[in-house]
């Protein structure tokens, strides 16, 4: 009876010390399980599924706010996660100038954006952005979104200029202003980890016009 008592702690000690070896490769602080899981499923030259708002559940993900996160250039599970999102943007059936974690099911304060104000059109990814000022001035800008297939909408509401502050992965912290379409392209994204869709200003501008 000892000996089946000692060989059962063996085996649970063992399984617990395999777990805990997959969860630290996963280096995965500041996420969920979930989370870890569907963005180490995959390699990192593969892209994640695109969540829809025509989808009940897709919806509720996209429709909730996200959280702040860590910058660790060291953290394995963030730069695999960082690296699929880009690929998830770049994917030649989505091919979109800008993508946010919450798009694929991940509730992080994440955003990849392209760069239309510098040489090359770069695409550049940012943690914990956050626009702290917005310009009076105005701009009229048609806008699509990954998340709503099939359609695209003249917003009017946008700033012309925002001022933002932002981590890159590296853990340093900056503050930028950026103007015309790029600004448009970050005023979207951001909105998104807000839980935020275009289709919202949208309906406040049919709204206001009404009143």
């Amino acid at each position: 009876m000892k000996y089946l008592i000692t060989l059962s702690l063996l085996v649970v000690l063992l399984v617990s010390c395999s777990s805990s070896v997959k969860i630290a490769k996963g280096n995965l602080p500041g996420f969920t399980l979930v989370e870890h899981s569907l963005i180490m499923d995959l390699d990192s030259v593969f892209p994640m599924r695109v969540l829809k708002i025509n989808n009940i559940k897709d919806s509720i993900v996209l429709r909730t706010k996200c959280k702040r996160v860590i910058a660790d250039p060291n953290n394995i599970a963030l730069k695999h996660f960082v690296n699929r999102l880009y690929r998830t943007v770049r994917d030649s059936i989505s091919m979109g100038v800008g993508i946010a974690a919450p798009q694929v099911g991940v509730l992080k304060n994440i955003i990849w954006v392209q760069r239309f104000d510098k040489e090359g059109f770069p695409f550049e990814v940012y943690l914990n952005p956050r626009i702290v000022k917005y310009t009076d001035k105005k701009q009229d800008c048609v806008e699509g979104c990954l998340s709503i297939p099939d359609r695209s909408d003249t917003i009017k509401t946008r700033a012309y200029a925002i001022l933002m502050e932002y981590d890159k992965m590296d853990g340093t912290h900056h503050k930028e202003m950026i103007e015309a379409f790029t600004a448009v392209i970050f005023q979207h994204e951001i909105d998104h980890l807000n839980g935020i869709l275009y289709l919202d200003h949208l309906e406040k501008e049919m709204s206001d016009a009404k009143k």
